[in-house]
């Protein structure tokens, strides 16, 4: 809830495409570090561990795939502000020895999850 508020449609559908990518990353050995990291130059969706890497995953939910679906909705500016935001992650977190892949889990409207791993590089 947001303010007394329940939370808008979309967002619930966000929050529910997170919670399915999560579920079968960690089905697949990946170890959940944390959810919606926040900074003033973006949003990490998912911080996960698969072996010593760091896997930055963007989890996408779109109802039909009708204009591109999720993964068109990845543009070359969303990856600038997931890369940044990483950036920042990894100095607060002293983490600058630890390699990096960037990940996408795009959820559809019937459900079906797709995993591209290094789906974009820095």
């Amino acid at each position: 809830m947001l303010f007394g508020k329940t939370k808008p449609v979309h967002l619930q559908k966000g929050d529910s495409a997170e919670q399915q990518a999560l579920a079968y990353l960690q089905k697949h050995g990946l170890q959940w570090v944390c959810s919606n990291f926040r900074c003033k130059m973006g949003e990490l969706d998912l911080v996960m561990k698969d072996g010593a890497a760091l896997v930055i995953v963007e989890v996408r939910f779109r109802k039909s795939e009708q204009f591109g679906g999720a993964l068109a909705s990845i543009t070359r500016q969303k990856q600038a502000r997931i890369i940044a935001a990483t950036q920042h992650y990894v100095i607060i977190n002293n983490l600058s020895n630890v390699s990096i892949r960037f990940d996408v889990v795009a959820v559809a409207g019937n459900n079906r999850l797709d995993w591209i791993k290094n789906a974009f590089q820095t």
